[in-house]
């Protein structure tokens, strides 16, 4: 009977606990998002910037061809636009290069330069390996304190507020071109993402990797791997 009535109160201890958190993570998320709207502008609102150091999009899934995913196509496309309409001088491709097989900023690099970019424009960030990554390090590594985000909308909720905790100008531009195969998914993973990097803005820990800076006012080569 005693262990009956001590497993009825962890029970219900643990349903008001689930209940509780649930509903601190729906806050939370809601406060991302609403806090980021007015942020996103349109392509044409960011050509009419002025002293952006760098436009940096956002890594994402690259194939085992080695060819972008739709979603990060979509990124690429819209950052070489931005920097073809003179929005900002140099584009910074920060993504994941952790292993020697996989490689997403070469592949991003790699775009731009098929769209005619010059390579010294070119910056790679071979550790990007999440949001709150690369945005740190476009700050601490790359000397950027005003920067254009592209993303899909989405994720820029989150990557704005990351960038506006740590102290940098940014503004994002949505590249949503087309609509993409698991939104729900992701819509629902982002939701734990805004909570760990809402989490993440307030104890503002270091990436795994910093290093020498790379001021992003030179020649986008140096960051050649």
């Amino acid at each position: 009977m005693k262990l009956f009535k001590f497993l009825k109160k962890l029970v219900v201890f643990l349903l008001v606990f689930s209940i509780i958190v649930g509903i601190y993570a729906l806050i939370v998320n809601a406060y991302v998002v609403s806090s980021a709207k007015k942020e996103i502008i349109s392509p044409e609102e960011a050509t009419n910037l002025t002293d952006v150091d760098c436009i940096i999009v956002l890594g994402c899934l690259v194939r085992p061809s080695g060819k972008p995913s739709d979603m990060l196509a979509d990124r690429l496309r819209r950052g070489v636009e931005l920097y073809e309409s003179g929005a900002a001088p140099k584009i910074l491709m920060s993504g994941d290069h952790g292993q020697k097989e996989y490689n997403e900023v070469q592949t991003m690099k790699q775009y731009a330069l098929d769209a005619g970019i010059e390579s010294s424009d070119i910056f790679m960030d071979h550790a990007g390996f999440c949001t709150y990554d690369s945005i740190y390090r476009a700050k601490e590594i790359f000397g950027a304190k005003k920067i254009i985000i592209v993303s899909q909308e989405y994720h820029l909720h989150r990557a704005l507020l990351i960038a506006r905790k740590l102290g940098i100008e940014a503004v994002g531009v949505a590249s949503d071109y087309h609509t993409y195969g698991g939104q729900t998914y992701r819509d629902i993973r982002e939701i734990i993402a805004r909570n760990k990097d809402f989490l993440y803005t307030i104890i503002k820990p270091k990436p795994k990797y910093l290093g020498e800076a790379i001021p992003i006012s030179g020649d986008g080569n140096l960051t050649q791997d």
